[in-house]
């Protein structure tokens, strides 16, 4: 990223970023609530384009369909607070959209919800579907994605899934960002960074 800065309309919600993430790095980015930290990994995968400046992913850049759709591929997205959607989507498609329904399959039955892939996503509860989208990040992995973009992964999880996700999420073979206040998780990764209105400084 270089000199990024990404708007809300006329709000400036991330100012001026610059970072490099080597490939199987992995990166906790922590700070308060409004600090510009989802609206940043939004932006990686082209779900918030108001932005300026530089991002790119394996050395390329965005300016076409076809370039944003290798992007998608290209990034395992885990989005904060998973929505069911508006229609009746059954979990067992939400990980075949992976691109590997197999892998994500195993994955779910790691994560103790493989049973549930006959459920539509708006009968689960919030942890149900938090598991069920790591299960899919897993297959977007297997698929090819060498990028993982996780947005607080454990949220609405218990304490024994915080551990049992952060292991999943740091043990796979891919450069991880992940957004989280959880410090189990942050000590995992090889650097912590801080936002502070827009704004990114290194911790550790």
């Amino acid at each position: 990223m270089q000199g990024v800065v990404c708007r809300h309309g006329r709000l400036e919600a991330v100012s001026g970023v610059d970072l490099d993430v080597a490939a199987g790095e992995r990166i906790a980015l922590t700070g308060t609530n409004g600090s510009g930290k989802t609206t940043l990994l939004r932006a990686v995968v082209g779900l918030h384009r108001q932005v300026d400046g530089q991002i790119l992913v394996g050395r390329r850049s965005c300016r076409s369909a076809a370039e944003w759709a290798w992007r998608r591929r290209a990034c395992a997205w885990i989005p904060q607070r998973p929505a069911a959607g508006r229609f009746p989507l059954l979990a067992k498609e939400l990980l075949a959209s992976s691109g590997a329904p197999a892998e994500a399959a195993d994955a779910a039955e790691r994560l103790g919800v493989g049973a549930l892939a006959d459920r539509p996503l708006s009968s689960l509860s919030g942890g149900q579907l938090q598991r069920m989208h790591l299960a899919r990040a897993v297959g977007c992995v297997a698929a090819g994605a060498g990028v993982l973009l996780a947005d607080e992964p454990t949220a609405a999880l218990d304490f024994a899934g915080q551990e049992e996700a952060a292991e999943v999420l740091t043990t796979l073979p891919v450069t991880v960002l992940v957004v989280t206040h959880d410090r189990a998780m942050a000590a995992r990764c090889d650097r912590t960074l801080e936002m502070a209105a827009g704004r990114l400084r290194e911790v550790r």
